[in-house]
């Protein structure tokens, strides 16, 4: 017999631990990773450093309140605390906050698969609003995956869940794959 899924209130406390936990490994001040933090790394290898703290968390991160959870072989989950100062006049959180996440946890699902040198830019990203989201829901996931990847087009899908498991939006992307300038 299949062992049963944790109840909501378990996977929030995980939740809830897998962010404390990376948060500790965190520096304290938000940036720009330095050039030399990537060279010579796969994109894996450059995603588990700033994962790791070795480099500054993005600045969007703290203005939005979300963070890199975790990363493997064509895969990001980024986690996001929805707040009252990401409403939008209607009185839920701005769709560009769903989106944000979305599209953080696309972009660095495609960017765990780069070999070194190769780089890439989002040439398509899609957004489907499902449900209506607000303050009262603690956490909620973005879980990026790769669905195609190819010499030079990779593309992603993303779900934005919650610990209870419902989903309240998901995404897509494709991605243009490129070699990065010598230095």
């Amino acid at each position: 017999m299949p062992p049963s899924a944790p109840s909501a209130d378990n996977l929030l406390a995980q939740w809830q631990a897998d962010e404390a936990a990376v948060r500790t490994r965190q520096r304290p001040d938000t940036g720009l990773a330095p050039r030399a933090l990537f060279a010579g790394k796969t994109g894996l290898q450059q995603m588990q450093a700033l994962l790791d703290g070795e480099g500054p968390p993005p600045p969007i991160s703290e203005t939005l309140d979300f963070v890199l959870i975790s990363v493997a072989d064509g895969e990001a989950v980024f986690q996001g605390r929805p707040q009252f100062k990401h409403y939008n006049p209607l009185g839920t959180v701005h769709g560009g906050w769903f989106a944000t996440l979305l599209d953080s946890a696309l972009g660095c699902s495609v960017h765990t698969t780069l070999p070194v040198g190769r780089g890439y830019t989002t040439l398509e990203f899609k957004v489907n609003l499902v449900r209506a989201l607000t303050d009262q829901v603690p956490l909620v996931r973005a879980i990026g995956k790769v669905v195609h990847r190819g010499r030079q087009v990779t593309t992603a899908e993303a779900d934005l869940v919650g610990h209870d498991g419902r989903l309240y939006a998901h995404a897509s992307t494709t991605c243009l794959l490129f070699d990065l300038p010598q230095r």
